[in-house]
């Protein structure tokens, strides 16, 4: 990776842990959140014949990893695309 400048790496890394903190923090109010703190109000609601809280602390939380995954891939190429050090 090469960038122009110090001040450019340092915008590019400034942002790349902005997005990373953020999907983090998504992921841990899913996986911590919904899974064990909300547990009992989610347990109200029932998803495809299972009550949502234990949903999400089986499944749930996995899934949306797996998408934050995703939307870290295409956001990160963007960001590269932006800066100039894509492949």
């Amino acid at each position: 990776m090469s960038f122009e400048n110090k001040h450019k790496a340092k915008q590019y890394w400034d942002e790349n842990i902005k997005l990373v903190l953020s999907l983090l923090s998504i992921w841990a109010f899913v996986s911590f959140g919904c899974g064990i703190l909300f547990v009992d109000i989610l347990n109200e609601i029932s998803f495809m014949g299972f009550k949502l809280g234990f949903w999400f602390a089986q499944q749930g939380s996995i899934y949306v990893f797996l998408l934050l995954i995703l939307i870290y891939v295409k956001k990160s190429n963007t960001l590269d695309q932006k800066y100039g050090v894509d492949e």
